[in-house]
């Protein structure tokens, strides 16, 4: 028998290139740039680039199911014959290393060497720069980590970095014709790109958004019939949603590639930590046709505003498929904690009557079951709560429900405002 072949049946016989089979690659364009987004560059192509700022490092987070030792180096580019000196933290423990450049088309590597995993749960793995700001400090290829406390563990290897969405499905009797419904929204944790929807069923939704530092805004959106995804232009005229009217200070135009329809919005900064009550209203007319409605209860005015209301064609039903969601629609930031409370939720029928639902059920987005754990529901406060991201240790399994106390009254002291045809 050929001696190395017996070498190598050897070694794996008794475990010995076991290490060398089990090294993990995790991807640059899978790491958060921190604490500013675009300290430097991340791209599926390129990995991490344009990285100059010692101030800025590149984070990955894995969620380790054994303690136990890890070996971890860094594949990086480097323009030939330069120097970058690095640092690489993980579980408290830092080690630092330098690397010298072959060029910007080979990968060379950082061994930083061993660390020691204390415990299972999510880790922060941060790489920071020791040189001179302005400095090209090297494009980052990947993660690589080896030894025995990589068995199992998990990291987020696609480039969409968003942290999963999270959906609350309200069960309703069937037979049911609920021609309103009402909620209440909570902020606790809404760092930008987090919407937080409040009020959805099968043709639209209506919440609250964080679009930057300085704007917030409130928005109802209807969806055109038929099954164009992407461009709205595309829609014939019998198949789009019509505006009826909309209110002082509020958007109205169209929205494409999530489906198509008619969008609104308000530019309000709404405060964390401060309720905000939502309803959206369903009027059959003609057979084939139902006026949806949204309205938001104004905090500085203390009334109630009509955001915006639509005509949508191939319908002449009331609400159906109520749910909420809280959304992280841009990756840089997907790394943080996003949570709300969802409260009070209750459905007025065809007949004026009011009904409470107090059951909701979880679930969540493709994201959500193979590369982002940190997802979450339960009861606080006697509401609903929805949380993602921010890598917390646990989840919330696809499809549990959960039970809130009544809240006992219903909100049938609500005057809503009359619909002025859209101009």
């Amino acid at each position: 028998m050929n001696v190395r072949l017996t070498l190598t049946l050897f070694l794996v016989i008794t475990g010995q290139v076991a290490a060398e089979a089990a090294q993990l690659r995790v991807p640059a364009f899978t790491a958060y740039i921190l604490p500013a987004a675009d300290g430097a560059r991340v791209s599926e192509r390129a990995g991490v680039t344009r990285w100059t700022d010692p101030a800025q490092s590149v984070n990955w987070y894995g969620r380790f199911m054994n303690t136990g030792e890890v070996q971890a180096s860094v594949a990086m580019r480097l323009e030939n014959g330069r120097q970058s000196q690095l640092r690489l933290t993980i579980d408290g423990q830092s080690r630092e290393a330098t690397v010298t450049g072959q060029g910007t088309d080979t990968v060379v590597s950082a061994d930083f060497g061993t660390f020691q995993i204390s415990a299972a749960g999510y880790q922060r793995i941060m790489l920071e720069a020791r040189n001179e700001a302005g400095q090209q400090f090297g494009d980052v290829d990947a993660l690589l980590l080896d030894g025995p406390a990589i068995e199992g563990v998990h990291f987020n290897m696609k480039e969409r970095r968003n942290a999963a969405s999270v959906h609350l499905f309200y069960p309703v009797p069937e037979g049911t014709d609920a021609e309103a419904m009402y909620c209440e929204v909570t902020a606790i944790e809404d760092p930008t790109t987090t919407f937080y929807m409040a009020c959805g069923w099968h043709r639209g939704y209506f919440g609250m958004q964080v679009n930057s530092p300085a704007e917030r805004r409130i928005i109802f959106s209807v969806w055109d019939s038929g099954n164009e995804g992407v461009d709205r232009k595309k829609v014939a005229d019998e198949n789009r949603v019509k505006l009826m009217g909309k209110g002082e200070g509020v958007f109205s135009g169209d929205f494409g590639n999530e489906g198509t329809g008619g969008h609104s919005h308000l530019k309000y900064l709404w405060k964390t930590g401060e309720k905000q009550r939502f309803i959206v209203t369903a009027e059959p007319v003609e057979k084939t046709f139902t006026i949806f409605s949204g309205y938001w209860f104004h905090p500085d005015q203390q009334k109630w505003m009509l955001i915006s209301s639509w005509k949508a064609p191939k319908e002449g039903g009331r609400l159906r498929g109520l749910h909420s969601f809280s959304e992280n629609f841009g990756g840089q930031n997907g790394h943080l904690l996003r949570k709300a409370l969802f409260g009070n939720q209750w459905i007025r029928t065809a007949g004026g009557e009011w009904k409470e639902l107090t059951t909701a059920g979880f679930s969540h987005d493709p994201t959500g079951k193979s590369d982002r754990f940190d997802r979450f529901m339960g009861v606080e406060d006697g509401q609903f709560f929805l949380s993602h991201g921010g890598f917390t240790d646990g989840f919330t399994k696809y499809g549990e429900k959960f039970d809130r106390p009544s809240a006992g009254r219903p909100p049938s002291e609500i005057e809503l405002p009359a619909i002025d045809a859209a101009k």
